[in-house]
């Protein structure tokens, strides 16, 4: 099977999608965790080396005055060789001392200490501000610390520990996906029993599956059983048929070797001119059984019916009747046709129309009829063959339409012709009724054309 086509790759691929998703919101939550905790660690150092040096300010020749000691910027460094700034101001904003001149914050609350991400001489720096006063008796002077440092530190802890929280998330991902793959495989397992049970019945065998099966597919095993019972009955038909048509066509061949035997055996030629007339009648009913067996055969294969096509009713029945008139008029049978002058159009098959009128004038040929008319009528659609034989009872119409079924023992006829035309019938949805002609006498079939409405 084609990828593009596989159930089992799409089902896959929908359900994994969710979860490429769901991982790539999960990396990207990972890594903003993963920084937001080295912001909090690093900033727990410049609280702490803030607080630092703020201790050490006093207050001396009048000014504000610092003694740093090397620890209160040695708790910055760490292997990531942080670049470190600190700064002193007074209350007026006043440089007092430092190795940089750091700029200051807006204060957004009344917190002693506030931090923010700059950008100073080209280094992105975290910078701590921390307000403070001395708490001498004498001297109450307000001051600001700032200390400052670069992020080599904070985005060396932060990969750190993206890369730990990566590890985890790869190794979720991937029993995700086995999870998820092994339950598209396991879902999709009774559709494999299924293939598999389709593919190793015997091909001769049209017996229903009896396999246990979700409820899901088992409306699919249900349709496939459905399915099986049409292709029996349709076995049933074609093999009855076949049995039918082996026995008509088994007769006659029979009857033909018998007669050529029995002409064998005499020396009379007047014997052998009657038996040769006696096989040339049984052989032409012998080749209308086939082409009316050939013609059925035909119809019953829908893959040998082409599509139909614009057609005009009156031009058919012109066609079927000029084929006739030779025939008809051997047997001195008056054939004629009543038609409008006006073309009355269907959606039909030609042939199929033209061979429904044949049989039915052919039909009316064989069982006495003297005068024969096939008629067009345009509103409704119909195609009409009239007669005046001797007709069909009744209450064997219905009957005359199975194959081999033959009303009167008098007349050569095969009983296919009007199975033939009650096929053709259902293939243009229309409908054959079968009625006495006029006067009571003869018989009168009609094909009446609905559409799609039947």
């Amino acid at each position: 099977m084609s990828a593009t086509h596989s159930l089992y790759r799409r089902l896959a691929t929908w359900l994994l999608l969710p979860l490429l998703g769901l991982g790539t919101l999960m990396l990207v939550q990972a890594y903003l965790s993963a920084r937001d905790a080295a912001d909090r660690a690093f900033d727990r150092l410049l609280e702490a080396s803030s607080l630092a040096i703020a201790e050490q300010v006093k207050w001396q020749d009048d000014q504000l005055w610092l003694d740093l000691p090397p620890a209160a910027l040695a708790m910055l460094a760490t292997d990531a060789q942080e670049r470190v700034f600190y700064a002193l101001y007074d209350d007026r904003d006043n440089f007092i001392t430092g190795n940089a001149r750091l700029p200051g914050l807006t204060a957004s609350d009344d917190t002693a200490l506030h931090y923010g991400d700059i950008r100073w001489h080209g280094m992105a720096l975290r910078l701590g501000v921390r307000a403070s006063r001395l708490e001498g008796w004498s001297q109450r002077e307000r001051f600001e610390v700032r200390v400052a440092h670069t992020r080599e530190g904070r985005d060396r802890l932060a990969l750190s520990l993206f890369a730990g929280s990566l590890g985890r998330i790869a190794i979720m991902a991937l029993l995700a996906v086995a999870v998820v793959l092994l339950a598209v495989r396991a879902a999709l397992a009774p559709l494999t029993r299924l293939r598999r049970a389709i593919r190793g019945r015997d091909p001769r065998t049209l017996a229903p599956l009896a396999l246990e099966l979700p409820r899901e597919l088992a409306e699919l095993r249900e349709t496939l059983n459905d399915l099986l019972a049409r292709m029996r009955r349709v076995r049933a038909n074609q093999e009855r048929f076949v049995g039918d048509a082996s026995h008509q066509l088994r007769t006659p061949l029979a009857g033909l070797s018998a007669r050529a035997e029995l002409a064998l055996r005499q020396d009379d030629p007047q014997a052998w001119r009657a038996a040769l007339e006696a096989i040339q009648s049984a052989s032409a009913r012998t080749a209308r059984l086939a082409v009316q067996l050939l013609s059925l055969t035909r119809l019953n294969n829908p893959e040998a019916t082409p599509a139909p096509a614009c057609l005009d009713l009156v031009e058919t029945a012109r066609s079927a009747t000029r084929h006739a008139l030779a025939a008809c008029h051997r047997r001195g049978i008056d054939l004629g046709l009543e038609a409008p002058d006006d073309a009355v159009m269907i959606d039909g098959i030609d042939w199929q129309l033209e061979e429904a009128l044949n049989n039915l004038i052919d039909n009316a040929q064989r069982y006495g009829a003297r005068r024969i008319t096939v008629r067009v009528g345009a509103l409704p659609p119909t195609l009409e063959v009239e007669d005046d034989g001797p007709g069909i009872p009744a209450e064997q119409r219905l009957l005359m339409l199975r194959p081999f079924h033959r009303g009167a023992e008098t007349g050569d006829g095969s009983g296919l012709g009007l199975a033939i035309v009650d096929g053709i019938a259902r293939t243009h949805h229309a409908r054959l009724t079968l009625a006495e002609g006029h006067g009571g006498r003869g018989l009168r079939a009609t094909l009446l054309f609905l559409g799609d409405r039947e």
